[in-house]
């Protein structure tokens, strides 16, 4: 039975298959029955693969969305930066045509890059424009809400931070030297000062791993990897109960981004206990209490990275320590059923708008 069987959702955003955030978000919503407390439609708009697989899945998304959209109430946009936003403009716009409320829900964490440096002055204004076709926008943090208040009307903005289920057990172990990476190999996650950091701290544990999960995008950090030999174990892309495992596995989970909105990585991690390294970006910084629950770094910081490895890997109970916190913060304040809840009093909160009427909300 579901509790709002006269609110029509459609919700759109990665395919729910796809390697990502956006799909973790996702797939949290299900596992929280989501679709239980309101009549949900999930449209996956992007899928992994070939140009042609992308587009004959965007064509067929799109077409997907046209049959729904006479019956649809509120159409819910799960956006990031470039490509992405402008597949999902032309939802939007079609949405907002037919005087549908729309919610736009920005995930991207380098949606700074992307307004600032990749587009021109027109470019900043169609931008806006979208944006400001919403009647809630959604960002992750304060911190991003700070951004997007020039850009979006600050009156339409909420915060509504990620979440994540709470696992069973938590760690009980933090005797190893072990670290573990899950996301994007590339650049951007800090890939290539990770290996300097670990490269480094072999000399004074020379039993280190770091535990990669993902998938590659470089074939230079590839390269990188394996140089490292022994001190590297790549896992490729891993399913829920392998995460599980190599969280057990290693006491300390290493995020280095360079920018972030708030990865959904970072919080399962500090769900099972582990103590976290990531750097002061995004809503890293709304996660993340430096020196409470993990160690915060400034990003592309080759020296605190390594410090900050050298330090914690050799103190079980700081590890400890932290893991015990991070459970708790989770536990408290990102825990996946009071987020589904929140979700769903905006839901009913935009229903007792009338077409698009713009009103500010508060919850």
């Amino acid at each position: 039975m579901r509790d709002n069987v006269d609110m029509r959702v459609v919700m759109i955003g990665a395919d729910r298959s796809v390697h990502g955030g956006v799909s973790a978000v996702v797939n949290n919503y299900y596992k929280e029955k989501l679709y239980k407390k309101t009549d949900l439609k999930y449209i996956g708009t992007m899928v992994d693969g070939s140009k042609a697989r992308k587009l004959f899945r965007a064509v067929s998304s799109y077409l997907r969305f046209l049959i729904e959209l006479p019956r649809m109430d509120i159409l819910h946009v799960n956006m990031a930066a470039d490509a992405s936003f402008y597949r999902k403009k032309i939802f939007i716009d079609t949405a907002y045509f037919f005087h549908k409320r729309i919610l736009i829900h920005e995930h991207g964490g380098d949606f700074e890059n992307f307004y600032y440096k990749k587009s021109n002055d027109k470019g900043r204004r169609m931008i806006s424009k979208t944006l400001n076709k919403a009647q809630i926008f959604v960002a992750l943090s304060k911190e991003w809400a700070d951004f997007f208040a020039p850009i979006a009307d600050k009156t339409k903005i909420m915060i509504l931070e990620n979440a994540v289920p709470l696992y069973d057990s938590a760690k009980t172990s933090y005797e190893d030297h072990s670290l573990l990476f899950l996301g994007r190999l590339c650049r951007e996650k800090g890939i290539a000062e990770l290996f300097e950091a670990v490269g480094a701290a072999a000399k004074e544990y020379p039993d280190i791993k770091l535990y990669l999960g993902g998938v590659w995008e470089d074939n230079e950090l590839k390269k990188q990897a394996d140089k490292l030999g022994a001190y590297v174990e790549y896992l490729g892309w891993i399913d829920e109960k392998q995460k599980e495992l190599y969280m057990e596995k290693a006491s300390v989970f290493v995020l280095p981004s360079y920018f972030e909105g708030q990865p959904v990585s970072l919080l399962e991690a500090m769900s099972k206990g582990m103590a976290v390294i990531s750097t002061n970006v995004g809503g890293i910084l709304q996660i993340v209490d430096d020196r409470i629950n993990g160690r915060l770094i400034p990003p592309k910081d080759v020296g605190a990275l390594t410090d900050a490895v050298t330090e914690l890997l050799g103190d079980n109970e700081t590890k400890k320590r932290y893991g015990i916190d991070a459970r708790t913060k989770i536990e408290n304040r990102y825990n996946m059923k009071d987020r589904v809840d929140e979700l769903v009093k905006i839901y009913e909160s935009m229903m007792k708008q009338s077409g698009m009427k713009q009103s500010v909300m508060k919850l």
